[in-house]
């Protein structure tokens, strides 16, 4: 039998209670819970010049990730961006479930407190329906990634995408899970 990732443990034993009592959740239904995380990285302008470079962030997204990237292609023409149909603009994966909670883990743990001056994540994020987008400007804070064989420094965005019905419990609920958010007046609309 395969390992349950540690922070979809840590969900289930002390996160759904921590959230129903701070709400007043009547069910453990109604408490939120993370569906899935997507991760986008742009390459747009670089692959117009350089045919090589979707096929690298393809393999690189993948390595972080651990599950396949697929390229994503241009749906129309945008002449003052010299973009034609179909031409490769950026690398898309989706994780849910174990994938999803390993790469949450090392993200918290690894990843993020690599960041060169680094004082915690943003909380100005979220959509108002309880989703959290999260720019990274570097692939290079993840140690899978060989700093050696980096072409181009690319940035990326990881969505968080919770059943949360506002951005409160959204907030609430990523830092249980232990995202580094900065110590502001937490003012989000909810």
């Amino acid at each position: 039998m395969a390992q349950t990732p540690r922070l979809k443990s840590k969900y289930k034993e002390e996160i759904v209670n921590n959230l129903k009592e701070k709400f007043n959740y009547k069910t453990v239904m109604q408490v939120p819970k993370l569906t899935k995380i997507s991760i986008n990285q742009g390459v747009g302008r670089f692959s117009v010049t350089d045919k090589k470079i979707m096929d690298t962030s393809i393999a690189e997204l993948t390595t972080i990730t651990g599950q396949q990237a697929v390229g994503a292609k241009s749906k129309k023409d945008i002449s003052n961006f010299k973009l034609r149909k179909g031409m490769p603009v950026g690398v898309r994966v989706t994780l849910r479930d174990n994938n999803m909670y390993e790469f949450l883990d090392r993200l918290i743990a690894v990843a993020l407190p690599r960041i060169r001056d680094f004082k915690g994540i943003n909380d100005k994020g979220f959509d108002g329906k309880g989703n959290y987008t999260l720019g990274i400007t570097e692939q290079i804070i993840f140690p899978e990634i060989n700093i050696d064989k980096i072409n181009k420094i690319l940035g990326m965005d990881i969505t968080f995408v919770t059943s949360a019905n506002s951005d409160v419990e959204a907030l609430e609920l990523l830092k249980q899970f232990g995202l580094p958010f900065k110590n502001q007046n937490n003012n989000t609309n909810g």
